[in-house]
């Protein structure tokens, strides 16, 4: 009956440990993970738009000077 009582506390101590544990340490910690998380989403945003930008201008000068090399050639 002493070693049960003793394995039911122990089990206890070590349950009760993990709990404090995920509640003080994990659950704050995945918060400013999800933050991180939402700002990088935003930024990834930002830069692909940033890109198709950047890209449709380049196309627009490439298409310019295809123009200008077959009014050239004819």
């Amino acid at each position: 009956m002493i070693i049960t009582r003793g394995f039911s506390l122990t089990n206890f101590v070590i349950a009760s440990s993990a709990l404090c544990f995920q509640v003080c340490v994990l659950y704050p910690w995945h918060h400013k993970l999800e933050d991180e998380f939402k700002e990088l989403k935003i930024e990834h945003l930002r830069l692909l738009k940033e890109n198709e930008e950047s890209r449709l201008k380049e196309l627009k000068v490439i298409r310019e000077h295809l123009g200008n090399f077959y009014r050239k050639v004819e």
